[in-house]
């Protein structure tokens, strides 16, 4: 049977992956977003998920056998979080329930489902690393667990399988995205180069010197399409991470490595991106112009507040990936080689010098 694949999010890093990824394996593809990108053998829609009439219209005659929700919008509270993403969820799945086509949905969300939302981020009583699909849902309020339900709820009523994505960080390429530590950094770096300012490691001792691991967005694409595919993967949630660890003590030298600068001594004391980078707009606006890069809008490439509550943590955070690897899906994804792809893509498209 032909698959038709709706991607909802496709302008982002996980969703311009996933889109990619099933062209590339014969698929029909459709990507869905507010404004869309022109790809190859992906058919663009335009829609506000939070307008039904801009919904139900873009939507109309559309008979997608794979829904892969793949996006967010990030509000003031978690409350409002809540509300406008479970909201999102919603539309898109009773815009979908007249045509009666959708086999399976997929769901990304993320560690936060152990961590806790922003709000209470890495605070409380948390479940012990590393984290596994089966420990239950914390006590507080968290717009991962409204989009759950309302998958679980639809997927009730209308007869399709589901399937729950949990990264935890995520490098990849898309430019205008809320949440993109990889192109953070290399922003970051190349400043650093051009201004001889010291390339400081922005958080936690704890993250320094403790073990973690990182998710590439062809790696979550890869896991997409497999549990998508895969009958004994139906109704699960997965970790899907890369499969290696590492320390961010050495990491952070490697990526220094890559733009030919020296890493700074880390004194153990968190030096903030927001901070550090609160005074770098007319700094990259010249950097651009001299270099001839694509974008000199910086709030377009960084997201230094992301970044800092990931390395900012005051705990350990890793990721157990059994569950997945037992029902077959064995694939692997270096680290370091995926922060290093993020690199090269975003030289090769002049977002970098």
């Amino acid at each position: 049977m032909t698959h038709h694949a709706l991607v909802v999010g496709a302008s982002g890093i996980v969703g311009s992956a996933t889109s990619r990824l099933l062209a590339d394996q014969g698929w029909q593809v459709t990507g869905l977003a507010r404004n869309p990108k022109a790809a190859d053998n992906i058919t663009p829609l335009a829609a506000d998920l939070l307008d039904l009439a801009s919904l139900a219209t873009a939507l109309e005659g559309l008979k997608p056998t794979h829904v892969y929700l793949t996006t967010w919008a990030r509000q003031a509270t978690e409350a409002e979080n809540i509300r406008v993403n479970a909201a999102m969820i919603r539309n898109v799945l009773d815009a979908l329930r007249a045509a009666g086509s959708v086999r399976h949905v997929a769901l990304v969300t993320g560690l936060k489902h152990y961590l806790g939302p922003f709000e209470a981020y890495g605070k409380g009583s948390l479940p012990q690393t590393p984290f596994r699909e089966e420990q239950g849902r914390l006590d507080v309020e968290n717009f991962y667990y409204a989009q759950e339900d309302e998958v679980f709820a639809a997927a009730e009523r209308d007869g399709f399988t589901w399937s729950v994505h949990r990264p935890h960080t995520i490098t990849g390429v898309a430019v205008g995205n809320a949440m993109n530590m990889a192109t953070t950094l290399a922003v970051y770096a190349s400043i650093c180069r051009e201004t001889g300012r010291p390339f400081r490691f922005p958080g936690s001792a704890v993250q320094w010197n403790s073990l973690t691991d990182m998710t590439d967005s062809r790696q979550l694409a890869k896991q997409l399409h497999w549990a998508s595919t895969t009958s004994a993967a139906a109704n699960q949630a997965f970790n899907i991470v890369n499969g290696d660890v590492f320390r961010w003590s050495w990491m952070w030298q490697r990526i220094a490595e890559w733009f030919g600068i020296e890493a700074a001594a880390f004194d153990g004391q968190p030096a903030p991106l927001e901070e550090q980078m609160a005074d770098d707009a007319d700094i990259w606006r010249t950097l651009a112009a001299e270099q001839g890069l694509a974008e000199a809008d910086i709030t377009r490439l960084i997201s230094p507040w992301h970044t800092d509550a990931d390395l900012g943590r005051p705990i350990e955070v890793v990721t157990d990936m059994s569950k997945s690897r037992k029902l077959g899906f064995l694939d692997y994804q270096a680290s370091d080689d995926a922060f290093f792809a993020v690199f090269e893509q975003l030289r090769a498209a002049k977002l970098i010098p």
